[in-house]
């Protein structure tokens, strides 16, 4: 027996003693969060997948995890003699979770799920869907603390604050501007789980999260009193912490359960976000208070970044385009010369040292993917010492990877080509590249929703009877998380306006199982072009500084605007990075950024 099914056996155990035919695992934590701490790593701990995204179900004889396109070849693999199968979403006859379980079950049958780790939204819907199929659905407590011997403890990382000549705005005006908002909506609270939410109110920034500089922590704002429930022992600085308190009343972050209702008056209206504020916290909250329903309030004032976070991001941009820059030269003098033996791993790390020579380098925003040859179709793969490809021969390496700096985050991916390349994988290249293209060069009318661009970058792969399953292009914060909502690019039909200040990702891609990945992406940020008769049009405008890969381009599928596009975009590269390099590095960049042919 493995050590995942043991796991599910004691966790089936402890269904039974409770009266419950069913389990749900999200994966997430009390703040439905993407990206957790190792104590809320519930997902890999009972399944052993590892992947960011998917839904575990426990039956009394059955198990199952759901996921999406990103990690259907990594939960293969991983989920391989667990005892665990495979539910791939989105293809053709797979039931979601909820559908699956209704018809496993028989009527009278009883789902539970941690009321801390499932929102107020996703348990309104499966309570509604259980009592219309004859079940029964419970919030319960974590059944997993029951047997999880060795689980880590809550994190105890640093607090720090950020500057305002950082951050653009202080604390006190981000705060008046919720409250204000709140005051439209009819609200007179608010109660604000998201982390990358708080961290950016209260400009201040943690450890708790790799890669995501967050705390844990919950925020309660009032029309008098701004409450924030985390422990004051975490604050790298007494003296900042003093400064907060001025301001802000601060109780240990376990209290929050208990507490929040005694900061809430009675029969006043409360703002929450269905999708962040768990159903455990939701009952938390005074039975006699209406709710106003939203997306948080600080999600969307967060997602629409200032002139001055702006200009950190251009600068930080730069920065990290100069270390990648260097990084690419080194690996072309590395080939040419096999100075040392390289694998996905390894490179990975000599591209973090190449940043972490860069000021004001934090550390990396996200996990790097390196993936090379058929390891490149898995689009979120994530290499191990054990699994890494040595680099040698020929193949194509999908890099994406990113970094956090003091003034903001990073997140590119450029597809590398080691040897001559095949001319099927110039002319997949060609393609994806043809479609990054036309998004960045797409203007639309305010008001424009990122599924409504989405098309733009598959039109050339779909011509061809080719494309691709991600979205195209997600949020990304200020020195914050790499994905931030509540704006993105892809083929879900998502009611936001991109609006001017919003930075998303630019990132088609194309994989072939088997074979190779390839995928291009660009930070963008949405910006004002032209006022016509038909309303003010916005576009977008690169951050990413870094050269497309040149010999994977087929210049004979560009059209003549797509060859400009190119040659302009390197033209700004060249002259964005080239002083910040050296001589060398700068003459092989200029080579790389010369007009195409």
């Amino acid at each position: 027996m493995s050590i995942i099914q043991e796991r599910l056996l004691k966790l089936r155990r402890q269904m039974a003693q409770q009266g419950l035919d069913a389990f749900i695992i999200s994966g997430t934590d009390p703040h439905q969060s993407e990206y957790v701490c190792p104590r809320w790593r519930t997902r890999a701990w009972i399944s052993g997948f590892t992947g960011s995204a998917g839904t575990v179900v426990i039956t009394a004889d059955t198990a199952g995890l759901w996921t999406d396109s990103r990690y259907f070849l990594q939960a293969e693999k991983e989920l391989e003699g667990t005892g665990v199968d495979l539910f791939k979403v989105g293809m053709p006859g797979v039931p979601d979770h909820t559908a699956w379980l209704v018809r496993q079950l028989p009527a009278g049958s009883c789902i539970g799920t941690p009321a801390a780790e499932i929102s107020m939204a996703s348990a309104a819907a499966l309570q509604e869907l259980c009592s219309s199929k004859g079940l029964a659905f419970t919030a319960t407590d974590d059944l997993l603390e029951h047997i999880w011997d060795d689980r880590p403890a809550l994190p105890d990382g640093k607090i720090r604050a950020v500057d305002t000549a950082l951050t653009g705005r202080t604390r006190e005006d981000k705060i008046s501007a919720v409250r204000d908002a709140l005051a439209s909506a009819g609200a007179q609270s608010t109660v604000i789980s998201s982390l990358d939410d708080i961290a950016w109110l209260l400009n201040l920034r943690g450890a708790d999260v790799a890669y995501n500089p967050v705390f844990l922590s919950f925020l309660c704002i009032t029309s008098d009193s701004v409450t924030l429930f985390c422990d004051a022992q975490k604050f790298a600085d007494e003296g900042e912490l003093k400064h907060l308190a001025k301001r802000v009343h601060i109780e240990p972050y376990a209290a929050v359960f208990s507490r929040i209702a005694s900061l809430i008056p009675d029969g006043t209206s409360v703002y929450l976000s269905p999708e962040r504020i768990s159903s455990g916290l939701r009952s938390a909250v005074p039975a006699t208070c209406p709710i106003v329903e939203g997306v948080d309030i600080s999600t969307r004032l967060k997602a629409v970044k200032n002139p001055v976070e702006l200009e950190g991001m251009k600068q930080v941009h730069r920065t990290d385009g100069a270390a990648l820059t260097a990084f690419l030269h080194w690996i072309d003098r590395q080939w040419d010369q096999q100075l040392e033996p390289l694998d996905e791993c390894t490179l990975a790390q000599k591209l973090l040292s190449f940043r972490q020579e860069a000021e004001g380098f934090l550390g990396e925003s996200f996990s790097p993917i390196a993936g090379y040859r058929d390891h490149g179709a898995a689009c979120h793969y994530s290499a191990t010492p054990q699994s890494a490809y040595p680099i040698t021969g020929e193949g194509l390496l999908v890099l994406d990877t990113g970094g956090q700096y003091l003034g903001g985050t990073t997140d590119v991916t450029r597809t590398l080509v080691f040897g001559k390349p095949s001319v099927d994988q110039i002319r997949d290249y060609t393609l994806v590249l043809k479609g990054h293209l036309a998004v960045r060069r797409q203007k639309f009318p305010e008001g424009t929703c990122g599924y409504q661009i989405d098309s733009v970058a598959r039109t050339a792969l779909w011509n061809e009877g080719l494309s691709y399953s991600h979205g195209t292009g997600h949020g990304v914060g200020h020195m914050l998380n790499v994905h931030e909502g509540p704006q993105n690019i892809s083929t879900k039909p998502i009611t936001v306006a991109l609006e001017a200040g919003m930075v998303v990702s630019n990132e088609p891609g194309l994989y072939r199982e088997g074979r190779h990945g390839i995928r291009i992406e660009n930070l963008v940020v949405v910006t004002r072009r032209e006022q016509t008769e038909f309303g003010q049009f916005l576009g977008f405008d690169d951050l990413t500084m870094c050269p497309y890969e040149r010999k994977l381009i087929d210049s004979s599928l560009l059209t003549d605007q797509e060859r400009q596009q190119v040659d302009d975009y390197h033209a700004r590269v060249y002259e964005a990075l080239s002083g910040r390099l050296s001589q060398e590095v700068s003459d092989w960049l200029k080579q790389r950024t010369r007009p195409i042919d």
